[in-house]
């Protein structure tokens, strides 16, 4: 297993906090049972990369998942930790 530095680490942080037009993995789900069944279904689910198309931090936030597009309100969103994807 190849160990990484501190400095290399990718830091993950909420849907709520990434950019419009970056890309993103879904790392973590904290919504309970029930949310974290809904965003599978949405297609939000563990492992899934995202783009994010809206994110104006007072409204709704849009994220592009394949070729569908998804709103999130602020507090749905906040509940997904993602990290970035390296280009």
């Amino acid at each position: 297993m190849r160990e990484m530095t501190m400095m290399t680490q990718t830091a993950a942080y909420p849907l709520t906090m990434a950019r419009p037009g970056e890309r993103v993995r879904i790392v973590a789900l904290a919504g309970g049972r029930s949310l974290d069944r809904r965003l599978t279904d949405l297609g939000l689910a563990l492992g899934s990369i995202v783009r994010i198309v809206q994110n104006q931090m007072t409204g709704p936030m849009i994220v592009a998942i394949h070729e569908s597009r998804v709103g999130l309100g602020m507090g749905m969103a906040q509940k997904l930790t993602v990290e970035p994807i390296k280009d």
